[in-house]
């Protein structure tokens, strides 16, 4: 995949979010494994390296699972449980995947560490590498893992924040998971690479709010353009959230500068430049050179969203079904 030039220095950022293998993180310390897998990440790294570089769209993939996880009942991989009532049947996960992946990393985990490693971890983990790998080598974040995998998976509780959503609807959301405004920005900066269906924007750009016209905020340019790509019958064509076309499967600052350019897709995206509760934020986001790092930090705290132990929680030895037989 071709790297753009970036502003950003070439040096790796490496986010020192620790300066012990034993420092914690709420109940999550980097080197959990160390006795007991102490080769988890390298396993990990190269199984995801090896699928990146034949599929570069698993790194969007992977960072939409991770937060679909986390935010809805709490990092614990119940999002992975097959179930005909399971997380994955909820409406707003239909059109996640990446499952497949996670599989793969599994099974050569348990070939080293049988029963060791919980699929919450691996989650987080394989994301990390991946925005790596999405960054160009530019960033790589430290996470810390002792996870443990959730036995209940029910469609209904499942809570995530909508594309249409207001600014202040949605910082509600991420405070009640303890994730600031500022954290909620950089999240939603995941959007730097991925896609999205053009029936989430078809309002926007031929009626919206019962208008009969395009939204006002969006670029003019940009709604004729996207206007080719999605007419109105649109269902299963996609376009990128990133709008710039020399940076849209690269993890950069490029996000921000798009929306603050009136060029965001979604809603949600579009108004973050725009609020005031978010727009200083995205100018600084754009303006500056730190989103990488500033990012993994994000991540990181998204990582210990409702976090189990091990009575709470078990290790799964597959990721799909729980090893507890009480498991619904």
């Amino acid at each position: 995949m071709a790297m753009k030039n970036s502003t950003i220095s070439a040096l790796i950022v490496i986010l020192a979010l620790f300066s012990s293998s034993h420092v914690s993180y709420g109940e999550l310390r980097l080197g959990f494994y160390s006795k007991t897998c102490p080769n988890v990440e390298q396993i990990v790294s190269q199984v995801v390296k090896d699928a990146f570089s034949k599929n570069s769209t698993l790194a969007p993939l992977m960072l939409r699972l991770y937060f679909h996880d986390c935010f809805s009942n709490g990092c614990d991989a119940s999002l992975l449980l097959d179930g005909s009532a399971s997380e994955k049947t909820a409406p707003p996960n239909l059109s996640v995947d990446g499952y497949a992946l996670i599989d793969t990393v599994k099974t050569a985990v348990e070939k080293n560490c049988t029963g060791v490693v919980s699929c919450s971890d691996i989650i987080a983990l394989a994301t990390r590498d991946l925005v790596t790998l999405a960054s160009g080598g530019k960033t790589r974040y430290e996470i810390p893992t002792g996870r443990f995998d959730g036995k209940v998976s029910s469609a209904a509780t499942v809570k995530l924040p909508g594309p249409k959503m207001s600014v202040s609807d949605t910082i509600k959301m991420f405070e009640d998971r303890n994730l600031n405004v500022t954290d909620m920005v950089l999240l939603l900066g995941g959007h730097t690479i991925g896609v999205a269906h053009c029936s989430f924007i078809l309002d926007r750009l031929y009626n919206f709010k019962n208008t009969g016209k395009p939204d006002p905020s969006m670029n003019t340019t940009l709604v004729e353009e996207l206007k080719k790509q999605c007419p109105k019958d649109s269902v299963e064509q996609v376009i990128n959230l990133d709008q710039d076309a020399s940076s849209s499967n690269i993890v950069d600052a490029s996000f921000y500068k798009q929306i603050r350019s009136r060029r965001g897709i979604l809603h949600i995206d579009q108004l973050l430049a725009t609020d005031p509760l978010t727009s200083d934020v995205v100018m600084n986001l754009a303006n500056g050179n730190d989103f990488l790092a500033r990012f993994g930090q994000a991540m990181v705290k998204l990582g210990s969203v409702g976090v189990l132990d091990k009575v709470t929680g078990e290790i799964r030895t597959s990721c799909r079904s729980c090893k507890n037989p009480l498991c619904t």
